[in-house]
């Protein structure tokens, strides 16, 4: 797949609710995600497909999203794009609900995301 092919396909797929569908067919069996913080009781570094799949168990049990805004994606050269997502949340254990914003670039080698990093602020 192409830059744009994976970059368009990765934004449906999040604005459709089928993010876990598109981890298998969009990125990499060695893809790192990065996050600004740790997360739950992970670090801010994931490495390998299966602890990406277990970083969004982990969101899908905790937060419930009532609302989504993501952009359209911005390409970078030829390996990497970034995508704006901004989200609603409702924390499922305390009914707490949050308003977040963040950047996320995906890094692409060999028709596939390689790495992904998260960008927001200390309060989420």
């Amino acid at each position: 797949m192409t830059l744009n092919e994976i970059a368009n396909e990765l934004v449906a797929g999040c604005r459709e609710g089928r993010e876990n569908e598109n981890l298998g067919k969009l990125y990499a069996d060695n893809a790192v995600s990065v996050e600004a913080m740790a997360m739950g009781d992970q670090g801010p570094e994931t490495h390998g497909l299966d602890g990406i799949r277990g970083k969004h168990a982990w969101w899908d049990s905790t937060f419930e999203v009532l609302e989504a805004n993501i952009s359209d994606p911005f390409p970078h050269g030829d390996d990497r794009f970034a995508v704006i997502f901004e989200v609603k949340t409702k924390e499922k254990e305390s009914g707490r609900v949050d308003d977040m914003k963040e950047v996320a670039v995906y890094h692409i080698a060999d028709g596939k995301i390689v790495r992904e990093e998260f960008f927001y602020g200390a309060g989420g």
